[in-house]
């Protein structure tokens, strides 16, 4: 009898690809329109990043991005928050140099949710890779005003070195905009992240409009 043949038990890794939209609380109606917005116009990946409101009422918002994502067949990755991307059904967590370690994360989330890290050199993209993350986020690419915490611009000549650096997808953040989201492709990243690409263009027609253009210049 022929022997059955065996899919991989975790998919969502293969999706890791595209365009990687960021949400912030603060800008343009908040986490649910920059969701609704970026999954109508066609992003792969929506991530939920709040560092400042309280948990009882970011879990609702967390919920709802979750059924959005499902109903898109896109990715839904929550910023630092492991108890929250468990809670919810999440596809997994992005973690940054002042968040709950790699390695500590695979532990609490087990083995088949996505982990990404913020990365600025190869280096550290080796120990993310080492440590079990399962994407780079490298930047700030070309600086941002967004995150302030993002460091100086580390440009597309290091995005390249990062890229190289280890077989894990590479997602380029900071200052990703439609002048220069072409360029972090064709330096090997297969997501680019942004935040005020999107916001700044608006209201939530606006924002899936400028979604949509972004997706046609970052295609892969």
């Amino acid at each position: 009898m022929q022997q059955a043949l065996l899919l991989p038990q975790y998919l969502p890794r293969a999706r890791l690809h595209g365009l990687y939209v960021i949400t912030d609380a603060r800008l343009s109606g908040g986490h649910l329109a920059i969701a609704r917005a970026a999954l109508d116009g066609g992003a792969s990946i929506v991530q939920l990043r709040d560092k400042s409101t309280p948990l009882p009422q970011l879990l609702p918002i967390a919920g709802e991005i979750r059924r959005l994502t499902r109903a898109a067949n896109a990715l839904f990755i929550i910023n630092d928050r492991a108890d929250i991307a468990l809670a919810v059904g999440a596809d997994g967590v992005h973690l940054g140099p002042d968040d709950l370690p790699v390695a500590e994360a695979r532990r609490v989330l087990g083995p088949h949710k996505i982990i990404g890290a913020s990365c600025g050199t190869p280096e550290e993209a080796v120990a993310a890779w080492q440590s079990g993350a399962d994407y780079i986020g490298a930047g700030a690419i070309f600086g941002t005003q967004t995150k302030l915490d993002a460091g100086d611009a580390i440009g597309l000549d290091v995005l390249r070195t990062i890229v190289n650096a280890t077989p894990l997808p590479v997602a380029a953040i900071g200052g990703v905009s439609p002048d220069n989201i072409a360029s972090t492709r064709e330096a090997g990243a297969r997501m680019a992240c942004v935040i005020s690409a999107v916001t700044n263009a608006g209201d939530e027609t606006a924002m899936t409009e400028a979604v949509r253009h972004l997706v046609s210049r970052f295609t892969l």
